[in-house]
């Protein structure tokens, strides 16, 4: 299984709906425990830190109500995930001034780079269809979520 491989990192990672967070570092904070939770980062202290250290430098909300809030950390060995989704919308500082609905934080590991951008690349293809965003919205589950986002 190719560590880049989008399907089996959602299918392992952590699901959040509805998340209870409603800012946008109570909500980083929310998934890297569901991360931690589930024992796929070390330290969810150090991982928050690295992500929101991530989005200071940038904000990683996208377009479309799309935000990837992701980091680089020693807290994993291999690429992690965590999906939530707030159907009205929260302010994520996304490149279009819209509200973002879909967040998928990523962490990976500092010592490997390509899998992390391919990751990236892969989420951000998917993504783009309106078609799987207003599916993951209307997504009831868990896992009717990660089955939309793994079919």
């Amino acid at each position: 299984m190719p560590e880049s491989d989008y399907k089996s990192v959602i299918r392992n990672g952590a699901v959040l709906l509805p998340p209870v967070s409603r800012t946008k570092n109570e909500l980083i904070v929310e998934m890297v425990r569901a991360l931690a939770a589930r024992d796929l980062v070390s330290d969810a202290e150090s991982t928050v830190k690295a992500v929101l250290a991530r989005e200071s430098l940038m904000s990683t909300g996208m377009q479309h109500g799309v935000a990837i809030p992701h980091a680089k950390t020693d807290t994993t060995d291999s690429i992690v995930t965590a999906v939530a989704v707030i159907p009205e919308g929260m302010d994520f500082g996304s490149v279009d001034g819209e509200p973002s609905r879909i967040f998928i934080l990523t962490v990976s590991s500092v010592l490997r780079s390509g899998p992390h951008i391919r990751y990236l690349a892969e989420i951000g293809r998917l993504l783009e269809r309106p078609s799987v965003r207003s599916r993951i919205l209307k997504a009831a589950t868990p896992d009717e979520l990660v089955s939309i986002m793994t079919e």
